[in-house]
């Protein structure tokens, strides 16, 4: 059976499923794109393998998520543990289910970046995201009201949460990166499908 498996990662069998369910969700209800939140998520790596990096907590992967304002993922990815979370947000815009970009990215500290912020800017995604602490308040270019959308950042954490429920998601056993993706597109495409068929 694993044989198999590893015959439709490499065709590309379970990336294809999951773009199908966006797609289902886009024509039964559609995605709430006009503001979507991005979070990350640590998976320790016990099998070793490529694409694994260290962290404070071991050895493992990150988990990289965007999802519309109920939480429907909207796009995922891994990257190695030690990548900082302001350099991910460019690649998971690449694998985007949805044909259009969303009007708002909110995050946490972790993506307070000026480079960052002008990227999106020029994609015309507008990022909001809290100042780090040690920000300079001449330097500061949240306004409060736009920061009023952070405290619904719940809804990324709940499809984290979703994520994980799934036993080979919170633990990488496989050696190989194409792999785990294809558990994690599998996994993504169970959640889109209980939107669409409830």
């Amino acid at each position: 059976m694993h044989r198999w498996f590893q015959i439709w990662v490499r065709d590309g069998v379970f990336e294809t499923i999951m773009r199908d369910a966006g797609r289902l969700v886009e024509e039964r209800d559609g995605y709430r794109l006009y503001e979507c939140f991005i979070d990350g998520t640590f998976c320790k790596a016990r099998g070793g393998g490529d694409g694994i990096g260290c962290a404070k907590v071991g050895k493992g992967v990150k988990i990289k998520v965007l999802v519309d304002a109920r939480g429907l993922p909207v796009a995922i990815d891994t990257a190695t543990a030690q990548t900082h979370e302001s350099q991910l947000v460019q690649q998971l815009f690449d694998f985007m289910l949805t044909e259009y970009m969303p009007p708002r990215v909110i995050g946490d500290k972790a993506y307070d970046s000026d480079r960052l912020d002008e990227q999106l800017a020029h994609q015309g995604v507008e990022l909001i995201a809290p100042h780090r602490s040690n920000r300079k308040p001449e330097n500061k270019t949240q306004d409060g009201r736009t920061l009023r959308r952070y405290r619904r950042r719940w809804k990324v954490e709940r499809t984290i949460a979703w994520i994980q429920h799934f036993r080979r998601l919170c633990i990488r056993w496989e050696k190989s990166t194409t792999l785990f993706q294809g558990f994690l597109h599998l996994g993504c495409t169970i959640l889109l499908l209980r939107e669409v068929l409830g």
